[in-house]
Parts: structure tokens; sequence; C-alpha cells
């Protein structure tokens, strides 16, 4: 059985994985990072958006050398690329995905792409000629990769008239000093108390 990083309860959960995949790493993992946390649709339909060059990926950590596009700014940033067989790839892992969920009989609309892992491969030995006779390594940096989309619970909206307000600590605890000064001037053995008898006088 083959473990995968992040142990889901698979009644409402469906996974899919692709191991020694020939493409970059770097790309692959900025363009998982993209699709994170968006329903299987919409991952889906902005793969084909960056395939078609209409929307870019955000490269935010392995960005070195890499160029701006106002397509990033959706995003919150400025560097963006358009890794196109990295799209194929998770293309490909989201359809196997979809299909597993068909088989259990998940909602295909509510499934959410919760987990997805991209980590290095071995790397791929070439060589490359060069001047004066030399060889130079040629290395691949393909990857693996893991993703588990889970069904979407529904959320019931709460009750705003007995929802309580959120409050600081700060807040709490003047709130509770307050109280306390309250229920004891209100003792009838308390200073309040006296000082009302006092004037009676």
């Amino acid at each position: 059985m083959v473990r995968y990083a992040i142990d889901v309860p698979s009644a409402k959960a469906v996974k899919a994985r692709g191991s020694y995949l020939r493409v970059h790493f770097k790309n692959t993992r900025e363009t998982a990072q993209a699709i994170k946390g968006l329903t299987l649709s919409k991952a889906v339909e902005y793969l084909e958006a960056v395939k078609a060059h209409k929307r870019c990926v955000p490269f935010r950590r392995f960005n070195g050398g890499v160029g701006r596009t106002a397509q990033a700014k959706e995003f919150h940033a400025s560097q963006g690329r358009w890794p196109v067989k990295s799209a194929e790839f998770l293309l490909g892992l989201l359809k196997n995905a979809e299909s597993n969920a068909q088989v259990k009989g998940l909602k295909i609309k509510h499934l959410v792409v919760r987990y997805i892992q991209v980590n290095q491969a071995p790397p791929q030995r070439r060589r490359t000629y060069r001047a004066h006779g030399r060889i130079n390594p040629y290395m691949s940096h393909p990857c693996h990769i893991e993703l588990t989309l889970v069904e979407r619970e529904k959320h019931v909206a709460a009750n705003k008239a007995s929802a309580r307000p959120h409050l600081t600590k700060k807040r709490a605890l003047l709130k509770t000093i307050k109280a306390s000064r309250n229920a004891a001037a209100k003792k009838p053995d308390g200073k309040e108390a006296k000082t009302e008898v006092k004037k009676a006088e």
C-alpha cells in the first residue's frame, strides 16, 4: 500500500499521486501552490487558462530571474510564468482523482484540493559537450506529486442573535473586574451601604 504524507479519513476524500515524473520540480511546486484550496472545477479551469497563457502562475519561492507580468497582480505578486508542462501533469492527476471520486460516489462539484505536495525526485543524468574536449553534466530535475481532494461539508449559518461578540483577553479581564465591583457595591455590608447610613444620620 502506498503511503501518503497526509492521512485523511477516506470516506469523504480521494487521492492521486505520480512518482518520478519528468517535469521540472520548481515549476510544478509553484503551480501546485496556485491551485491549493480551489474547488476541482476552478482548479481545472485555472490550469487550462495557464496553458492558454490567459492567466499566470505566481512564482513566490523559486523566483530568481523570473520575469514580471501584470497577470500576477490577482495573486498580489509581481513575478509569474506559464509552466504548460506542469499544468498538463497536474490536470492528469486531477482527472485521476475525479475518476476515483466517481467510483466512491462523491459529489464532484463539492470537491476541494485540500492537500497537494511536490517533492524532488532523484535527478536524471545526461551529458553535454563543451569546448576543448570537456564534458559537463546535463541533469533533469523530476518530481513526485501527491494530492488529496476532500468533499466540502455544508456550513450552517450561525444565528446572529445568539452569537456572542468576540472579546480580547484584555477586554474580557476588564469585564470581569467591572462585574465583580458591581457585585461588591450591591452587597448590604459594603462601603456604599455604610455611606448611605452616615448621610441619614
